[in-house]
């Protein structure tokens, strides 16, 4: 199966900027979106003339935040949120998190494998909501975790985190920046030691490439990027992982798109 995950820093925006031609030359299982910035109501014929099964998770911001994913095949489930996605037969979890109002994540439940599409917060300028993020980390890493118990995961999105000094081009420069703190980081790694594997850094141990780059000081063109956009699966499922790939040559966002072969 092919999975894409990109965010597109505003759909309407990057449909304008080639997304149905890219959309198209994927010919993806699932193809899931961050950063949408739309509302239902603002759901054009460009949009839903990409056809097969769409589901949106809209922030109550309007022009903000928000995931959407385009499935060839309908799912069992669609859930919404953290709050309001357990599936019944799940053990309830107490969360301590009361924004999914900002159209985060959205997962997606078939036969063998939950599909979770996230956006996870920005810490901000001067670590703001560094916090916050802090619990975010913890509720969504129990949500993995109990899907898991039922069956694998795929969990995919724009993170918001470099997790390791290979992951961006300066590290030292970027120590305790957003993005690059000891906390986001740390919580990357309980993440992973939960039972989830990192699938481009188990396929390319080494190899450093970006997925995201700022809009200043022509960063992309001298590629001054960070790698914070994710596949990451149950360990359960890391053997049947084909490949892992970041479509750097591709444009239309700040983020470029991320594949997952997986053989399921």
């Amino acid at each position: 199966m092919k999975f894409i995950s990109w965010n597109v820093n505003g759909l309407r925006s990057c449909v304008t900027k080639g997304f149905k031609e890219v959309f198209d030359k994927f010919d993806a299982d699932i193809f899931c979106i961050q950063e949408t910035k739309l509302q239902q109501n603002q759901i054009d014929d460009n949009i839903k003339a990409l056809g097969i099964h769409q589901f949106f998770n809209d922030a109550i911001k309007k022009g903000y935040s928000g995931t959407a994913c385009f499935a060839k095949e309908k799912p069992l489930n669609i859930y919404k949120g953290i709050n309001i996605c357990v599936p019944e037969n799940l053990e309830e979890i107490e969360y301590d998190y009361k924004e999914d109002g900002e159209g985060r994540i959205i997962t997606l439940e078939y036969d063998k494998f939950f599909l979770v599409n996230c956006y996870v917060p920005n810490s901000k300028r001067e670590l703001e909501r560094l916090d916050f993020r802090a619990i975010w980390e913890n509720n969504i890493r129990k949500y993995l975790i109990e899907l898991d118990k039922v069956k694998p995961v795929i969990y995919c999105g724009d993170l918001n985190v470099a997790h390791e000094e290979i992951d961006l081009k300066n590290p030292s420069t970027n120590h305790q920046n957003a993005g690059f703190t000891d906390t986001e980081r740390n919580k990357m790694t309980e993440l992973l030691d939960a039972g989830f594997t990192d699938t481009f850094r188990f396929v390319y141990p080494e190899k450093q490439e970006f997925s995201w780059w700022s809009y200043m000081f022509h960063a992309r063109e001298k590629n001054v990027g960070w790698r914070i956009d994710y596949f990451i699966v149950s360990n359960s499922i890391s053997n049947k992982i084909v490949d892992s790939i970041i479509h750097t040559d591709i444009f239309g966002s700040d983020h470029c798109p991320i594949e997952l072969d997986i053989d399921l």
